[in-house]
């Protein structure tokens, strides 16, 4: 390890280290010392700490700190660190828990991993090995669940999304919004610097567990009730506007023709899945479900492993120049299946929806038009898509 070229080379990129800590005071000053040896550019945020805290800082007068009154959460520390930061002109912060769990002689790992990067905007978390026999079952549980959520909200699969030792990158942080000032932070930022183009990816480092020195300030209940309510609001907002969204950028990067040629039907999914996924859509955008087509279609397809590009854009069916169509049908067909004649025409219904007075004709016919259709269709494209696959590898060969 070339302690030096690190130096250098945290200078180069404007990489600062920032310290996050309360009543920490037994593992404070080994982490100090221990990021020294490969920089000085280093922010300690005492997060209103009411042991020796400050007792130790006085012995690093040469280095950056920011004293908060009273403690108030490890998340709005690294916002004030992260502002201090970008006010000094970093361009990107590591973040290293004071609790001596992390090794600062991983500090180097992050530094290589951004300078080789082609794509500067990036966003690194220290992978830990949960798996080794010292962490609490309490923590790997608590990593896996963390790590299944940012999935189902991101679509991105990390070994590890609840260390605190990571990469910032400044300039992209400085344009997100953020609301959180506790432990659920550290969701947050991921979950929204995914969603804004940012690479977040995981490179290994080691992990201490020492349960005689180590000092834990995460909550059980209530900090896991924080976490819990933000993902699930994080799921929501990714079903109903995350997914949309990312969809119609990519439909408008593309193009129309482009887009349905690879996203559509040039995937290498299997025949079945395509076909399934387009049967899906069509079921889900034919229900009586409105207001909830987009939200239901994702969430299924996530269940179902299908291919959710396809399942929301065959969802879509139900747009508004087809919608007094598909009412007037779904009427039509519930009329046939409960033997029942009502008196209305196509036009009506376009003019005042007069179907909803007849609820029942029109779930029952919905339904109806759903299943058939998903099921119809959904066959027919199976066939089309074996027969486009034979194609492809016929040319191929």
């Amino acid at each position: 390890m070339n302690i030096n070229l690190t130096n250098q080379k945290i200078t180069d990129l404007g990489v600062c280290v920032l310290i996050p800590t309360y009543n920490n005071d037994r593992t404070l000053k080994q982490v100090i010392d221990g990021i020294l040896q490969f920089t000085q550019h280093i922010i300690i945020i005492n997060d209103g700490s009411t042991d020796n805290t400050v007792q130790i800082l006085k012995g690093y007068s040469q280095l950056q700190h920011i004293h908060i009154e009273k403690n108030k959460g490890k998340g709005n520390a690294l916002r004030m660190g992260f502002k201090h930061a970008e006010t000094l002109g970093y361009h990107f912060a590591i973040t290293i828990d004071s609790d001596g769990q992390h090794f600062p002689e991983d500090i180097p790992a992050f530094v290589d991993e951004l300078e080789k990067s082609d794509n500067k905007n990036i966003l690194l978390i220290g992978a830990r090995n949960m798996s080794q026999k010292n962490v609490p079952k309490k923590s790997s549980f608590g990593n896996k669940f963390s790590n299944f959520w940012f999935w189902a909200e991101t679509g991105i699969k990390l070994q590890d999304t609840q260390s605190g030792f990571r990469l910032y990158p400044l300039k992209a942080l400085k344009k997100l919004k953020f609301y959180t000032s506790k432990f659920e932070f550290e969701i947050e930022v991921i979950v929204k610097s995914a969603w804004s183009g940012v690479d977040v990816k995981n490179i290994p480092v080691r992990v201490l567990y020492d349960e005689t020195e180590r000092v834990s300030h995460f909550r059980p209940f209530k900090d896991f009730t924080r976490i819990s309510i933000l993902n699930t609001w994080f799921v929501i907002l990714t079903l109903i506007y995350i997914k949309p969204r990312n969809f119609f950028r990519k439909l408008k990067k593309k193009g129309f023709k482009r887009f349905f040629k690879e996203d559509l039907f040039g995937t290498q999914d299997a025949a079945s899945k395509k076909a399934l996924s387009i049967a899906l859509g069509l079921f889900i955008g034919l229900s009586p479900f409105w207001g909830f087509h987009t939200a239901l279609v994702i969430f299924l397809a996530l269940i179902f492993k299908l291919n959710k590009t396809i399942a929301f854009v065959f969802s879509n069916i139900s747009i508004p120049p087809f919608i007094p169509f598909i009412l007037y049908t779904s009427s039509k067909m519930g009329q046939y299946l409960l033997g029942v004649e009502l008196e209305y025409t196509r036009e009506e219904m376009i003019e005042n929806f007069e179907v909803l007075k007849h609820l029942k004709t029109y779930i029952v016919g919905s339904f109806s038009l759903a299943i058939i259709t998903a099921t119809s269709l959904g066959v027919l494209s199976y066939f089309l898509f074996l027969i486009l696959d034979k194609k492809v590898v016929l040319n191929n060969g």
